[in-house]
């Protein structure tokens, strides 16, 4: 169920961006954009990609909400710490002992790094 929300959720969003792109730009802002020719008022025109953008939006906005409450709801059993304790190594590594499958070979030098063993 949360794949399919998840998929939902990317192809909302990939429409919220392409709606916002092809909106004519309506300016002010910075004070640049398409031209405002007659009587300038407070609110824009409805017009069908702007009520379109609003539904991609709330859609948007839903599904982000669904996905929080799906990951909270998954995570309330365990947490991360209790995840990362499970799968550290629990046998100590002794000093002067290499962990098993290493062949290094000791440094000659103080500045020299360890390099594998040429056999």
């Amino acid at each position: 169920m949360e794949n399919v929300v998840l998929v939902i959720h990317l192809i909302l969003a990939l429409c919220l961006i392409g709606a916002v792109l092809l909106q004519r730009s309506e300016g002010g802002g910075l004070g640049i954009g398409g031209g405002g020719g007659g009587a300038v008022s407070s609110r824009a025109a409805a017009t069908a990609m702007g009520k379109l953008t609003w539904g991609f939006a709330i859609a948007f906005i839903c599904t982000s909400i669904a996905l929080t409450i799906m990951a909270a709801q998954n995570s309330a059993t365990s947490s991360v710490l209790d995840r990362i304790t499970d799968t550290q190594i629990t046998e100590p590594v002794s000093e002067g002992t290499l962990p098993a499958g290493e062949d290094l070979l000791p440094p000659t030098s103080g500045e020299t790094p360890l390099v594998p063993r040429a056999d």
